[in-house]
């Protein structure tokens, strides 16, 4: 009944019946819908037409980019490393977030309003922050896997292919742990304001409903970036160290420099890929916490349009994630090359750096899987 409370509020409020965003939205959806919404007009349809046509370019390019990582890393002997199931994973994940996200809101963006039904509206959110959440755990143990290597280098205990499989493992039972609490009235999932795409409730005022979405940043959003940052923070400080000893070394040998014709650092590398993995990473979710947060504390007034940014932001993570740690990985552009010769220009050389896939794929070399 409180969509009709919503409907009738929104009659008095409004006696000129001018239109809203939710009037195009089937009736059977209408008890899913927030009375927030009913405030606002409907979106200009060029926004649904750009929105829709961003979303299809996007998920086309995620499912072939991903699409070819999973290929390639299973298919190449030298890329079946414990480190690289997590790229797997990884790329599994937003493979996967992609096939399930892009078409429902092509779709929806066509007809400009979700016309799937609640249930599909319920399972595209669900799937949503489960292939979301399944990510940003797996970025989050790379991350830590590239520390254990870099940082504690030869005291580290190695990862197998058995320890790789269980936090593969982890990360799944973890993400779908939060991702299933809706259905059982730890918050619930309801259309975004745009009305083409279904999320978390971030505008039902009681606690629990709130209580989800704090403690969900906590777990998923502040835990992750904070950990990504902490590894990195070392790891760049570790691999510093070693350049430094690397100069004085060379300064002893009378020679400029122990590298050869390469006079870029591997601090310099490493130090661009921790730069770019956190920042992609923080670019790609914090629209979603400042809209859920915004809902939560109503610290602004949230338009359907705004509401826009955090799918688009969240899903273009799944097209740049193969770039930044599946082509960036020298062994896999040496594969790419020798796979598909058509996307190399020239054929990369594996030059053994100690940027980060570099070093964990030299460490793992020396170290037996099981």
């Amino acid at each position: 009944m409180a969509h009709l409370d919503a409907m009738y509020q929104w009659g008095q409020l409004n006696p000129l019946g001018n239109r809203t965003v939710v009037d195009s939205v089937p009736p059977e959806m209408l008890h899913l819908v927030d009375p927030h919404w009913y405030q606002f007009p409907p979106m200009n349809p060029l926004w649904h037409g750009i929105l829709g046509f961003v979303i299809g370019v996007l998920g086309v390019i995620s499912i072939v980019g991903n699409g070819m990582v999973i290929y390639i890393f299973t298919c190449t002997r030298t890329l079946r490393t414990p480190s690289n199931l997590l790229v797997v994973n990884l790329a599994f994940s937003d493979f996967l977030m992609m096939v399930c996200m892009s078409p429902a809101m092509v779709i929806n963006c066509y007809h400009e309003t979700w016309v799937l039904g609640p249930l599909m509206c319920e399972l595209y959110a669900m799937f949503g922050s489960l292939f979301g959440c399944a990510s940003i755990w797996t970025m989050t143990m790379i991350a830590l896997d590239r520390y254990n290597v870099i940082v504690k280098g030869l005291s580290a205990k190695p990862m197998t292919n058995k320890t790789a499989m269980l936090r593969i493992l982890f990360i799944w039972a973890f993400s779908l742990a939060w991702t299933i609490a809706p259905f059982f009235g730890w918050n619930r999932y309801v259309p975004e304001g745009n009305m083409t795409a279904c999320g978390t409730d971030y505008l039902s005022k009681d606690w629990t409903s709130r209580s989800y979405i704090l403690v969900y940043s906590v777990f998923v959003y502040f835990a992750p970036l904070l950990t990504i940052i902490y590894s990195y923070f070392f790891i760049v400080q570790a691999v510093s160290a070693h350049e430094k000893a690397m100069r004085e070394q060379a300064k002893k040998m009378n020679v400029a420099s122990l590298r050869g014709n390469d006079n870029t650092s591997a601090e310099a590398k490493l130090a661009k890929v921790a730069l770019m993995t956190i920042s992609l990473w923080f670019l790609a979710w914090t629209p979603y916490l400042v809209i859920n947060y915004s809902g939560i504390f109503e610290t602004f007034k949230i338009s359907p349009l705004f509401t826009i940014w955090g799918s688009l932001f969240a899903k273009a993570n799944a097209v740049y994630n193969p770039i930044v740690y599946a082509i960036s990985h020298p062994k896999y552009k040496i594969a790419l090359q020798q796979k598909f010769p058509s996307l190399s220009c020239t054929a990369p050389q594996d030059d053994g750096t100690s940027v980060a896939s570099g070093a964990t794929t030299a460490t793992e070399e020396k170290v037996p899987t099981a």
